[in-house]
């Protein structure tokens, strides 16, 4: 009967190895070697280091690259970065360290982000850098752009919270809509509006007692956490991201949108055509902001729930010869007056619809009379509409879900962004743009390597 063999112990035994021979070459890390540029990482620290003072610092290139380490393959502690790193030989040949070398303390890397790093750009020039390395490989058109959001779930009880009055932020076009109100009501015959003394707004919001700077999130369909927004962009022609900005979870979609919008014109300059956005930026300043662009807006259909047993809004129809609306009943509701708020009322004549067989659908108000409301902005929501409905809009919102819905997947899945790692807005800004700056460079790398 034959023994089985087995072999016996070499843990001991001294071999000499080339650590280039040990790394696969169809390795993902071999590919971002070659493709991506880290040069300028040196050129951008270079203003946060002491150049004749101190004791030699790690080199920033090892640095960074230990942190992107950790992005592209969804490495979520510091601690455990290290461990991978000291038994990994790809790591290792990434970093440029020997077999024998020590590796970098996971609290320097620490050190670097609370201190070093504490209240600078260097994350965000960082991904601008690599969005713009995809745009001299000409992935990026900047012709057609998809953007939505998505929450990461902050490291925070949603039970442990205390609620506080804050206030309401002025939204960034408020002049601009009391300007055309102003104008409509002249157009309309109205005397201007006397200047409302100024009262600040608040509401009551939950403040997280472990991460005050989340928000907390309660949405239909979603579970309610304390998290952050994660507001991202992604180009059509290689579903490269080119901008990913972070808000608490309690600000709406539509707030930042225009604002990154125009960064990345002037960052990148980029000739936006198109963009295709989810229902959540149907907002009457977003359609005007396009349409003062010259973009060609696709925005989904955002339901509505009128009021049960009433006639819902678009059952009126709006006559935009004659300024007026069409009731159910062919009867006319003539403007009356363009509010603060930006919206001109149409009411119906009291006494017709007070014989009017369909009152009962219409309204429920103790004069008979109806009111709708019609936003001074509002033919640009429905040129909006329009584009939906067009055969090129229905293409371009297909494409959007295939791209910047894949694009958080990615994220979620592959790089560890399902959660915050650590708490604080700058740290979780830190964590996104690193996180798309690797998802980024992982497109670059694979691409041009089929290209070879």
């Amino acid at each position: 009967m034959k023994l089985l063999h087995t072999r016996s112990s070499i843990q001991n035994e001294m071999e000499f190895v080339c650590l280039e021979d040990l790394v696969p070459e169809d390795h993902l890390l071999r590919k971002i070697d070659k493709h991506i540029d880290f040069s300028f990482i040196l050129e951008k620290v270079r203003p946060y280091y002491c150049e004749d003072n101190g004791r030699p610092s790690l080199d920033p290139l090892i640095l960074f690259k230990m942190m992107f380490i950790g992005y592209f393959f969804g490495i979520r502690s510091e601690r455990q970065l290290e461990r991978e790193i000291q038994t990994n030989v790809a790591y290792r040949w990434f970093l440029g360290l020997r077999l024998s070398d020590p590796v970098p303390h996971h609290s320097t890397i620490s050190w670097n982000r609370c201190n070093r790093f504490k209240d600078t750009d260097i994350f965000q020039e960082v991904f601008d850098e690599i969005v713009l390395q995809a745009i001299n490989h000409r992935m990026v058109g900047g012709r057609a752009l998809f953007t939505d959001s998505t929450h990461l779930k902050a490291s925070a009880n949603k039970h442990k919270y205390t609620k506080e009055v804050v206030k309401v932020e002025t939204r960034d076009y408020i002049e601009d809509l009391n300007q055309a109100i102003e104008e409509d009501r002249k157009k309309h015959g109205k005397k201007p509006l006397k200047a409302r003394r100024e009262v600040k707004e608040t509401k009551e919001i939950r403040k997280s007692n472990t991460d005050p700077d989340s928000g907390f999130m309660s949405r239909d369909n979603k579970q309610e956490m304390f998290c952050y927004l994660d507001h991202r962009t992604t180009d059509m022609k290689f579903n490269i991201i080119t901008d990913a900005f972070v808000t608490p979870g309690n600000v709406h979609d539509s707030v930042p949108y225009l604002e990154r919008l125009d960064r990345q014109i002037k960052r990148f300059g980029f000739e936006v055509e198109a963009v295709a956005l989810d229902s959540g930026y149907l907002t009457n300043p977003i359609c005007k902001g396009l349409f003062d662009r010259s973009i060609f807006g696709v925005i989904a259909h955002r339901r509505y729930h009128p009021t049960q047993g009433l006639f819902p809004k678009w059952k009126f129809k709006y006559d935009a010869e004659h300024n007026v609306y069409i009731c159910p009943n062919g009867e006319t509701l003539s403007y009356s007056t363009t509010s603060r708020d930006g919206y001109r009322e149409y009411k119906s004549n009291r006494k017709k619809c007070a014989a009017c067989p369909l009152l009962e659908k219409c309204t429920r108000s103790k004069n008979h009379q109806k009111v709708v409301t019609r936003h001074v902005w509002e033919e640009h929501k429905d040129q909006i509409r329009l584009n939906r409905l067009s055969s090129e809009g229905k293409l371009l919102y297909k494409f959007r879900k295939e791209k910047v819905e894949r694009s958080f997947a990615d994220s979620k899945e592959l790089h560890g962004l399902r959660y915050c790692r650590l708490r604080g807005i700058q740290k979780a800004a830190e964590q996104v743009l690193l996180t798309t700056a690797c998802q980024n460079m992982k497109k670059i790398a694979l691409h041009l390597d089929r290209q070879d």
